[in-house]
């Protein structure tokens, strides 16, 4: 965390106006979630309004979780270093598949539980989307499998911001702790390849910014 803040610090002046006020709120979110190591639904919500400081836009919930996956695959395209793709398929693979394969973190399960869709719409985009993993393991193919990582975890946050789980609940502890693991270890790389590559990636002014009242 000093590393990425003392890079910052020295490269802040290079940075737009928007950039940085992005990066300054990310940064002290992050620092945040960092201390609620032993606090899995804290840990998980900090770092996650760390995660949407750097990209969001304001947006509807649908076009929330389109403008997620093209930062992340923006953000996986520009990782020369291929520390995101290490990630994934070195150090946590056990965490990647507990997310990938639990229902109960597919939209479309709660979509249908809430009577917006049938169970065999449901059962059939699930088994669909199934197949697309499987096939994108077999090959390592890192922008699918991302992009499905990010559905689940956002699946997540909604879950628990909307109010729709009990804090420190002993049901959903196994799946946030995996998740903990992948986006706290994600999060250093989004942050180091932005303040790498700035010039090569468009970040939008903040939906919310500094506001002076008179």
């Amino acid at each position: 965390m000093l590393v990425l803040e003392e890079i910052y610090r020295t490269k802040k002046n290079e940075f737009s106006t928007a950039f940085n006020l992005r990066m300054q709120r990310s940064l002290s979110w992050w620092k945040k979630a960092i201390k609620f190591h032993d606090d899995v639904d804290m840990q998980f919500m900090t770092a996650w309004v760390a995660l949407s400081a750097l990209y969001a836009q304001g947006q509807t919930a649908e076009h929330t979780q389109q403008t997620l996956q093209q930062f992340v695959q923006r953000m996986y395209q520009k990782d020369v270093d291929q520390r995101m793709a290490r990630i994934i398929w070195e150090k946590y693979p056990q965490s990647l598949e507990v997310l990938l394969t639990n229902p109960y973190l597919y939209q479309s399960f709660w979509d249908w539980r809430n009577q917006k869709m049938t169970e065999a719409e449901w059962r059939a985009d699930y088994e669909a989307e199934k197949q697309q993993i499987m096939q994108a393991l077999h090959i390592h193919d890192s922008v699918t499998i991302l992009a499905c990582l990010f559905k689940r975890l956002l699946t997540l946050q909604q879950q628990l911001l909307q109010g729709g789980a009990t804090y420190n609940s002993a049901i959903n502890r196994k799946q946030l702790s995996h998740a903990n693991t992948l986006l706290c270890a994600l999060m250093p790389c989004f942050i180091q390849i932005l303040l790498e590559n700035l010039e090569n990636v468009e970040l939008s002014q903040p939906f919310y910014p500094v506001m002076q009242m008179s």
